[in-house]
């Protein structure tokens, strides 16, 4: 993978000058920027955090002009001390800290009596951080209303749990008594009510901005016959975090954390392919529907595992309401997971996808392509119009936009043959695509032009021979035919919530 990502590329020790000197394992600190080897070549790296493993003290690193989903934990052995380290910079810190006091004392002079003054507890805060005061229905309101005002383009995307709560987060007060616990109590049911109202009504799926942000807590995964080496943060057991690798299970996607439990799961686990109805199979792959309402475990599981490489999603475990349509490629051992997209069971927005994720030994070979197909082909038997659910993360939305050009070049070329004219809700009709994306992927091509007061679409000969040699080297493509599925029907407790 090319250093140069779509974002989290930076330059590290880019707020400064800074003190150079030597350290030692015991000495470096996180905020030092060391010369670490990666690739066969020593390079500069941030530490960001420290931890203890049972293989001894590892450092997380943010490499100097590399992507962040490159960030890795290092070993002692890869970190040069001969070479000078930079120490973080104090004057920094110093404003840091003045800036947080300055926020403190504001926020203590805004502070009522305290004898009108509720006790919070952290738990309490981290669910329901901004709507504490707020009355359920005006935060229905507010959220209906955001909707109707196209705020819904800017929702985020996924699947299901509670917020991820630190350990900090579980205290308890020791002052506590029975009454102010059962008050904590109703908060805390309280503030996940307006949590799910959230999820219901903002059509987002990312309830914690600061997961984005978590330095990831897994080193590495071995799953199947594969080794994989997680890009992000996934909620697993704190106690995963002090393992060098954990141990996944391709079929049952349950996980373990050493490698004897590991191997004496395999022996006993008789699953062999994921547990839903196959609809779909050619020479190369399968595609099996689940319901998360029937196989929670299941879903739940491969929630974790997909949140490991998608960067801005924050894992929720109810998946009741979601259908997940699981692409496999099939051997004598059995069907073995390329890649999968969620889709809700009734969308108020009309999306057809809420995530989608080719794992990342099957990346760059085409079978993104033939996730998205699938789900148009499904789209296309409901008789309705879809589209994913909005931001698409940095490698979906090329994969969406090479997929949306590649099928509106096609038919706008065999229109041109025949002579016929077409309109964008046509295009749209046919390929089963919202108008607005149909418009927006026009105006990326540079394809829509305005002449003699009319709005013309133009095909340079350039996108006709990247067209050509696209197709030439596409070799998949999904048979709608071979589609063996009716749009299921769901009863109101079924596409619901289930906490």
């Amino acid at each position: 993978m090319s250093p140069n990502g779509a974002n989290g590329e930076a330059e590290v020790g880019s707020d400064g000058p800074r003190q150079k000197g030597k350290a030692t394992p015991d000495t470096l600190q996180v905020g030092c920027i060391a010369f670490v080897t990666k690739d066969g070549h020593s390079r500069r790296a941030e530490i960001l955090s420290i931890k203890e493993t049972k293989s001894g003290r590892q450092f997380y690193c943010n490499f100097d002009n590399f992507n962040k989903r490159l960030d890795e934990w290092v070993p002692v052995s890869r970190i040069d001390f001969d070479q000078d380290v930079e120490w973080p910079n104090p004057d920094k810190d110093k404003q840091k800290d003045a800036k947080t006091k300055k926020t403190a004392t504001v926020a203590k002079k805004s502070q009522p009596a305290k004898k009108t003054q509720k006790r919070v507890g952290k738990r309490e805060q981290s669910v329901a951080s901004d709507g504490q005061t707020s009355h359920p229905w005006t935060e229905f309101v507010e959220s209906q209303s955001k909707a109707d005002g196209n705020d819904k383009a800017n929702a985020s995307l996924e699947l299901g749990a509670t917020p991820n709560l630190g350990p900090d987060e579980m205290e308890l007060d020791e002052d506590e008594t029975p009454a102010s616990a059962a008050k904590k109590e109703h908060a805390q049911s309280f503030s996940r009510e307006q949590e799910i109202e959230k999820l219901r009504t903002s059509g987002s799926m990312t309830q914690n901005p600061a997961e984005i942000s978590r330095i990831r807590n897994i080193s590495k995964v071995e799953f199947g016959r594969y080794v994989l080496f997680p890009w992000y943060f996934s909620p697993y057991p704190e106690a995963f975090s002090q393992e060098d690798c954990i141990y996944i299970c391709e079929f049952c996607l349950n996980y373990y954390g050493d490698f004897k439990s590991f191997s004496r799961h395999r022996m006993k686990c008789t699953l062999q392919h994921p547990p839903g109805n196959e609809i779909y199979r050619d020479d190369f792959v399968s595609f099996f529907e689940i319901d998360g309402r029937r196989q929670r475990t299941w879903c739940r599981n491969l929630c974790l595992l997909s949140k490991m490489f998608l960067d801005h999603k924050t894992l929720y475990y109810d998946v009741d309401p979601f259908l997940f349509y699981v692409m496999t490629t099939r051997d004598d051992r059995g069907s073995h997971l390329i890649g999968y997209f969620s889709k809700e069971k009734e969308s108020a927005d009309g999306y057809n996808v809420a995530c989608i994720l080719t794992m990342p030994q099957y990346q760059r070979k085409g079978y993104g392509r033939l996730l998205i197909q699938f789900s148009y082909e499904l789209s296309k038997i409901e008789g309705k119009l879809g589209s994913p659910e909005k931001p698409l993360s940095d490698l979906g939305l090329l994969s969406y936009r090479q997929y949306w050009s590649e099928n509106i070049l096609d038919l706008l070329l065999s229109k041109s043959e025949s002579g016929e004219k077409v309109t964008i809700e046509e295009i749209a009709t046919r390929l089963a695509m919202t108008t607005q994306d149909v418009e927006h992927t026009l105006q990326a091509l540079k394809m829509q032009v305005y002449h003699k007061g009319e709005h013309k679409v133009v095909i340079p000969d350039k996108l006709v021979e990247q067209r050509a040699k696209s197709r030439a080297k596409q070799k998949r493509q999904v048979d709608s035919q071979r589609i063996q599925w009716k749009p299921p029907v769901f009863t109101a407790a079924s596409r619901t919530w289930g906490w």
